[in-house]
C-alpha cells in the first residue's frame, strides 16, 4: 500500500476493534512527530442546556411513539 486511497480502502475493511487500534496508533505517531493537536472545543452553558432540552424533548416524543 502506497497511496492514501489504498490505505483508506484497507482501513475500511478492518473490524471495529482494529479501527480503534489504528486510530490510537495514529494519534501516538502524530504526537511523537510533533503534530499540533486541535484545541478542545468550548461550549457555553446556554448551548449545552439547549442541547439537553432538545434531547429531552426528543426522548419524550419517542416515548409517546411519535
Amino acid at each position: 500500500m502506497s497511496t492514501l486511497s489504498e490505505i483508506e480502502e484497507a482501513a475500511a475493511r478492518l473490524s471495529p476493534q482494529q479501527k480503534q487500534e489504528l486510530i490510537l496508533f495514529l494519534a501516538v505517531r502524530l504526537r511523537a512527530d510533533g503534530a499540533e493537536m486541535p484545541s478542545p472545543r468550548k461550549y457555553s452553558r446556554e448551548e449545552m442546556d439547549s442541547w439537553l432540552a432538545s434531547d429531552e424533548a426528543d426522548m419524550e416524543t419517542f416515548r409517546r411513539g411519535g
